[in-house]
């Protein structure tokens, strides 16, 4: 299998999930509620606050081409509009440093956690709140515009207003469908205006080649059965989980159950299509679903290749850009099935036809996962939690042969590839 010779290959990473450090945010305190399945403290986390240079050097070593990284919005203000000169210091190193490595960065301004500060005044779930993330994406473009070119305003609204407003599993650990659709609603707002600032500031100070966009998590949605209420549900859950989202943040027109909170026009507010893609839902009613003996991860989460060309062609409808696949990986925490699934996915993008010119694997190393905490290891990287000792992976090493063969030759498959077998029974 070779590749589209355009096509770049990297890894991605979100601040939070990474660098450690005992600060002031949502997930400091969704684990000191007792929230994180294994207890594990994002104030642990893989270190990289002190390890950032060996990592990099760990990415440069493996041939990765480019890195989505994020900025920790708690460490950069410390309180309102007060910046951490150290923590500029620290972000402008590292950035310097992936680009000497020969790596494009991509830089992520938000991505699930908010500072206490702003939690505090109901984060986005209030519209009067949007000023303040504008003023924390000025700051973000003044203090690294120069080095950075290309950003993603916001990760995952529609998984960060889900998780954390309907079903409560992320903070704040709400329970209202109607409250997810506000918080969506303020967040489309921001989007569409920090894409503007950013271009803005940008173009003032004669800097070119910006690129803005916000990754949308996207999957397949599938009713259960021929059933009538089945195909119903698919329809149903696909409109409120995605299709809204993709019409806001991509065109500025909010769909109802959405409401523009903030005087916004119709227009193209993305760059490039930004896609995060995991899996395939089966649905027979309003709750995730998996289809039964599928491919599944150590997550539960059905492995279904093909979706990630459906999702492409979709929103390439919608919006023609060039398309980044800003996250694709799987749970796989004996790294027993992750090359085949790296390999089925690529492959599937390689022979699409579609203009991908991006593709960042998640993530770089294991890392605090969220609710699951340290139990679930999505890496190329292994981690030992206790000693910080990083150990590239099987798959580690079948993914930056991939990259430096621009390809995957016969003797790669038998090696890597044809050995490996997922989880399930594949129907």
């Amino acid at each position: 299998m070779g590749f589209t010779t355009d096509i770049l290959f990297g890894t991605a990473t979100s601040a939070t999930q990474i660098e450690g450090g005992n600060l002031p945010h949502t997930w400091s305190e969704w684990h000191k509620i007792g929230k994180i399945s294994d207890d594990a403290s994002p104030a642990r986390a893989n270190d990289h606050l002190n390890k950032w240079k060996e990592d990099i050097d760990l990415m440069k070593s493996m041939g990765l081409q480019v890195y989505r990284f994020g900025i920790e919005w708690a460490r950069l203000l410390n309180s309102e509009g007060v910046v951490n000169k150290a923590a500029v210091r620290y972000y402008r190193e590292l950035i310097t440093y992936i680009k000497e490595c020969g790596m494009i960065p991509l830089l992520t301004i938000h991505h699930f956690t908010n500072p206490l500060w702003f939690e505090e005044k109901k984060g986005f779930a209030k519209k009067e709140n949007i000023p303040m993330f504008l003023r924390y994406v000025k700051h973000v473009v003044n203090s690294f515009g120069d080095l950075v070119d290309e950003y993603i305003t916001i990760n995952e609204p529609n998984v960060f207003a889900v998780k954390g407003y309907y079903e409560g599993v992320f903070p704040p650990g709400e329970h209202s469908m109607k409250q997810a659709f506000e918080v969506i609603s303020n967040m489309a707002v921001c989007h569409i205006k920090a894409y503007k600032m950013i271009h803005k500031l940008r173009k003032a100070k004669g800097y070119k080649n910006t690129k803005v966009g916000f990754a949308h998590h996207i999957r397949v949605f599938e009713p259960k059965s021929a059933n009538p209420w089945h195909k119903i549900c698919v329809r149903l859950v696909k409109y409120m989980f995605q299709d809204v989202v993709s019409s806001a943040f991509y065109l500025g027109r909010f769909k109802f159950p959405l409401k523009q909170t903030s005087k916004v026009h119709f227009g193209y507010y993305s760059d490039f299509i930004a896609i995060n893609y995991y899996s395939r839902s089966t649905v027979s009613g309003f709750s995730d679903g998996v289809r039964k003996k599928a491919y599944i991860n150590d997550l539960g989460w059905e492995i279904y290749p093909a979706g990630i060309v459906k999702c492409a062609k979709e929103i390439y409808k919608i919006i023609p850009r060039p398309i980044y696949i800003t996250e694709n990986g799987t749970c796989d925490n004996n790294d027993s099935f992750l090359c085949r699934y790296i390999y089925d996915h690529v492959k599937a993008l390689s022979e699409s036809n579609l203009p991908i010119k991006r593709y960042y694997h998640w993530c770089f190393l294991d890392n605090f996962e969220w609710a699951e905490g340290e139990s679930a290891r999505f890496g190329l990287v292994h981690v030992d939690f206790d000693t910080q000792e990083r150990k590239i992976k099987r798959s580690g090493r079948f993914y930056s042969e991939m990259i430096k063969n621009k390809g995957v030759t016969d003797k790669m498959y038998n090696e890597y590839v044809k050995p490996q077998k997922y989880h399930g029974g594949g129907l």
